[in-house]
């Protein structure tokens, strides 16, 4: 069974910065891929960023590009998600999710199989 454990959200005010890890384990499981997507209060879940564990790839969204910057250590099973010059916005439940696949279209949810828990990121205004 392969868990995904995320950590580092928390409160924050306009324009500060915050860094999200995620910590893989039990890699029976060949990860392919890692993504981070978020979820706002009665909104559905969005692409954030996507790093692959091998090459030196990464995709954003458009809403968090120039600002958000996904990473990797490999040695660690870790990914991290480096937030700056936050917004309000920006408020949600951020999800870390691994893929056994490459796809194309990395941005959608059910190209994932394993899931974090969330982590609650709120951006005070």
């Amino acid at each position: 069974q392969v868990q995904l454990v995320e950590s580092g959200g928390g409160l924050v005010q306009t324009g500060g910065s915050l860094r999200l890890s995620c910590v893989v384990s039990g890699r029976a499981f060949r990860s392919v891929a890692m993504a981070w997507f978020r979820q706002a209060p009665e909104k559905e879940r969005e692409f954030v960023a996507v790093i692959w564990w091998s090459g030196n790839s990464a995709y954003y969204a458009d809403s968090v590009k120039g600002r958000f910057t996904i990473s990797r250590d490999n040695a660690k099973d870790t990914v991290y998600l480096q937030m700056n010059s936050l917004k309000p916005e920006d408020t949600a439940v951020y999800y870390c999710a691994t893929s056994g696949r490459y796809y194309s279209d990395y941005w959608r949810r059910d190209r994932y199989n394993y899931w974090g828990q969330g982590t609650q990121v709120t951006v005070s205004s």
